[in-house]
């Protein structure tokens, strides 16, 4: 472990960073947990202990950043952050027992989302934001939660109202934080394009969170384009590639003439994946820039593998 941190009263924090220590910005990059939850995990649970200069900036060594991938796993495991520290700290291997507290916030959802309260759905999502990396809560959060809403609307009267509702919330909420971080950010975006029949596919927005809370620029178009359209749109942004979402079959042919033009990796997202299988296996030999995910997460960490967010 380094050595803490002593600077005279105005040294500048030059000299820390040289001698190797870490600001909280580059850490958020390294480990993909943003400085507020990485802040909150220290106020809340004591999980992340940095050093402090004398102006109070937060400072990270190597085993701070390690310790964060630890925790990481933990959290991917599916226990709860109130769980880990013990966890870690007694050096267990696995837990005992884990609080369902993940249930008990979908559940919390649920009741919120039925009694059309914007303001309680937004409450406790933004809690848990401050305190889960994006790809957590897409995983022990978003996807079972639209899943058991899915089943909670099968031929259940108020269903749509309920769905037009949440799903109105989603793109919003998402759509706010991508146009905020879009301002900041610069360099070619990724363009995500909804080829469903339906508006407000909730798949394509977790796909465009989990792109921009990696610090890429995204450009969402939930509606469909046709043929000759993508390539003029690829033309006037320059994407560094191009996701697009389906829940339906294809015709094939007529996708194959969408990517006519498109001179930048593709991506196909969703349920149409699954359909299309063995077609789309032979479709990537004519076309090699085309990849294939059949969900969020599994999207997220092929734009990774290929260095593409």
């Amino acid at each position: 472990m380094k050595t803490a941190v002593h600077e005279e009263p105005g040294e500048d924090i030059a000299q820390a960073l040289e001698d190797g220590w870490l600001p909280i910005r580059e850490v958020a990059r390294q480990t993909g947990v943003n400085a507020v939850t990485l802040r909150a995990w220290e106020r809340r649970y004591g999980l992340i202990v940095p050093q402090r200069t004398p102006k109070g900036h937060r400072l990270f060594s190597a085993e701070h950043v390690q310790r964060i991938h630890t925790i990481l796993t933990w959290l991917n495991r599916g226990v709860p952050v109130s769980q880990v520290k013990n966890l870690i700290d007694s050096a267990q291997t696995s837990p005992d027992s884990v609080a369902n507290e993940w249930q008990s916030l979908r559940q919390t959802l649920v009741q919120a989302i039925s009694d059309l309260a914007e303001r309680r759905v937004d409450d406790a999502f933004n809690q848990a934001m401050a305190l889960y990396p994006p790809r957590t809560l897409c995983e022990q959060l978003l996807l079972p939660l639209i899943q058991e809403l899915e089943q909670r609307w099968q031929g259940q009267f108020g269903a749509q109202m309920e769905r037009v509702f949440f799903l109105s919330w989603l793109r919003s909420k998402f759509g706010a934080r991508i146009y905020h971080n879009n301002r900041q950010l610069h360099g070619a975006p990724l363009l995500l394009i909804n080829q469903s029949d339906l508006p407000l596919e909730p798949h394509l927005w977790l796909s465009a969170w989990l792109a921009s809370s990696a610090d890429c620029p995204v450009e969402v178009f939930d509606w469909p384009l046709p043929a000759g359209e993508l390539a003029l749109a690829v033309e006037h942004l320059k994407p560094r590639a191009v996701l697009l979402y389906s829940s339906k079959a294809l015709q094939l042919p007529a996708f194959a003439k969408l990517l006519g033009g498109v001179d930048c990796p593709t991506l196909l997202v969703g349920p149409t994946v699954s359909i299309h299988q063995a077609e789309l296996a032979l479709l990537s030999h004519d076309l090699a820039d085309l990849s294939v995910a059949e969900d969020p997460l599994s999207a997220h960490q092929l734009l990774l593998q290929r260095g593409l967010v």
